[in-house]
């Protein structure tokens, strides 16, 4: 049965239609402690959910829905490495790879954690290499330079992280991130760079990638072009499960790092395709990350929903998307060193819960998952935020920032806390009519200068960045998504909607590389395009 036909959703759609129009000031003028109440906190992080448009009964009945779903038993499928991913037949178990040693997890009768702590011990002893320099060049020249080649989640992952934790990378070293298969990105990456000081990471679970091996190859042959073919093995290393691939690419495979077919790509960045960010950060400083991941997943195992900071993100979620329906959220940390973090969101929720059937292939009936966006503060209050507060449409925000500066420069972090402590205010309580008019401000300006209010926040105060709390913060969204997507009754573990584009691309590359004008069988439009780029190439 639909999630949406059962007795809990109707008593939401209920509850919904009694509530919708209450305004946040109503809220607050009934309960002024609203927020001393309505928080949650976990490890280093502190939410603050009052500033929603909720109250105690729809919190409850909320949670009834989360219970409908099953979500704890789900929760438990999850860790213990039942296969959840029904259309792979695949274990979804990233959590696994923050489990401690001591840790006993199984798929298909086999504990996974010793293969994880392996492959992860195996990464620090060629991170240590690397960064001591006892690990050098075809020239005996020591590394300088990685550069990590992915896409996707062997992309966005790593170079998320490794800006988040720029401050604590070694910076007699620079790293670079090469994903789009657009050659500006691979000649801006290693511009100025001397390719006998540069080690490449190659990350693809199959080796054969389109995006990632065009971009490999372009940096073999870099390599190979100053220094030689034998100088690949000690200027490439790959996190990969395809053995015979890497050894065809010229890498030797004892410096292949494997992961495995339960780890998601958008899952993935504290695996293998971690190596990179591990160079950058050192080995103790990743292992701060897992377990700050770790005490996110054993807080999301086994916190009571309504102190659970993952199901309750997830449920308010649900609340603005399935019955206020909104269709976005809006991601926005106050901490530039995050300014890939809401990019990393993105593929996280988009290419999870962006799904339109549910896990037995039926058409859903609900709105699934949101579209993700934002930049760090205070950029964003200088682009978009006018349309948040004065604009026609609901944007739930999600407010992220740090007790304490990274860079205790002047007076700067209290007036960056100043203004994300001041924006959810303003959203929540906006300015009315007859406040602007006791300022005094001239009749004609007085609409213009009305904030309705009523837009709703999270909170996220967490007390500094580091690897620990950011791999905390990675695991609360990480959860967030599951606990959506299992409440919608979908695979939030599969991305087959990135396939076709990859297939029809396949076919039209050899009409691009035809010498003579080929014969055309696309719709009137692609094959339009397609002449008129033979013609102005």
């Amino acid at each position: 049965m639909s999630i949406r036909s059962s007795a809990e959703w109707g008593a939401l759609e209920s509850h919904f239609a009694s509530v919708k129009d209450t305004h946040l000031r109503d809220l607050f003028a009934a309960d002024p402690g609203r927020g001393d109440t309505m928080h949650a906190e976990a490890g280093d992080i502190y939410l603050d959910y009052s500033k929603n448009r909720l109250t105690s009964e729809t919190l409850q009945l909320l949670l009834a829905l989360a219970e409908r779903a099953d979500l704890r038993q789900h929760i438990d499928d999850m860790f213990s490495g039942k296969k959840i991913n029904v259309t792979e037949r695949r274990a979804v178990l990233h959590t696994a790879l923050r489990a401690p040693r001591d840790a006993v997890i199984e798929v298909d009768g086999h504990n996974v954690v010793p293969d994880v702590h392996e492959v992860l011990d195996r990464m620090a002893a060629f991170s240590e290499r690397v960064r001591t320099g006892d690990w050098t060049g075809a020239t005996e020249k020591r590394i300088r330079n990685v550069i990590n080649i992915g896409i996707g989640g062997s992309d966005l992952g790593p170079a998320m992280a490794f800006e988040a934790l720029k401050n604590f990378s070694d910076r007699d070293m620079t790293f670079q991130y090469v994903s789009n298969i657009d050659g500006t990105a691979f000649v801006e990456a290693t511009r100025g760079l001397d390719p006998a000081e540069t080690l490449f990471v190659i990350c693809s679970k199959t080796f054969t990638t389109l995006e990632t091996m065009t971009n490999a190859h372009t940096a073999r042959n870099w390599v190979v072009d100053t220094l030689g073919d034998a100088a690949v093995e000690h200027h490439f290393v790959a996190a990969s499960t395809n053995s015979e691939e890497v050894a065809r690419f010229g890498i030797d495979t004892d410096n292949m790092f494997p992961f495995w077919d339960w780890v998601g790509g958008r899952y993935s960045y504290d695996s293998a395709i971690g190596l990179s960010l591990m160079v950058a950060i050192g080995p103790e400083r990743f292992g701060e990350m897992l377990a700050g991941f770790h005490a996110m997943d054993e807080h999301f195992r086994t916190a009571p929903f309504d102190r659970n900071l993952p199901v309750l993100l997830g449920l308010i979620g649900i609340w603005y998307n399935n019955f206020f329906g909104a269709e976005t959220v809006s991601i926005l940390p106050y901490d530039q060193y995050l300014w890939r973090l809401t990019s990393y969101f993105q593929q996280l929720d988009m290419e999870s819960d962006g799904k339109s059937v549910d896990r037995s292939g039926d058409p859903v009936d609900v709105q699934t998952g949101p579209i993700v966006w934002g930049q760090p503060g205070t950029n964003g209050q200088h682009a978009y935020y006018q349309l948040i507060h004065q604009g026609t449409k609901l944007i739930p925000c999600d407010f992220i920032g740090f007790a304490k500066p990274t860079h205790d420069v002047g007076d700067h972090h209290n007036l960056l806390m100043a203004n994300y402590f001041a924006q959810p205010e303003a959203l929540a309580f906006g300015k009315t009519r007859e406040e602007v008019e006791a300022e005094g401000v001239p009749d004609h300006q007085v609409p213009h200068r009305v904030f309705r209010g009523n837009h709703p926040t999270n909170s996220i105060l967490v007390s500094e960045l580091t690897p620990h709390t950011l791999g905390q913060l990675i695991a609360l969204y990480e959860h967030k998504v599951f606990t959506q997507g299992w409440i919608w009754d979908i695979n939030s573990f599969d991305q087959w909607g990135v396939e076709l584009g990859k297939v029809l691309a396949n076919r039209i590359i050899p009409v691009l590389d035809a010498a003579e004008d080929p014969d055309l069988d696309h719709d009137s439009s692609t094959n339009a395009l397609i002449r008129r780029f033979r013609r102005l190439r």
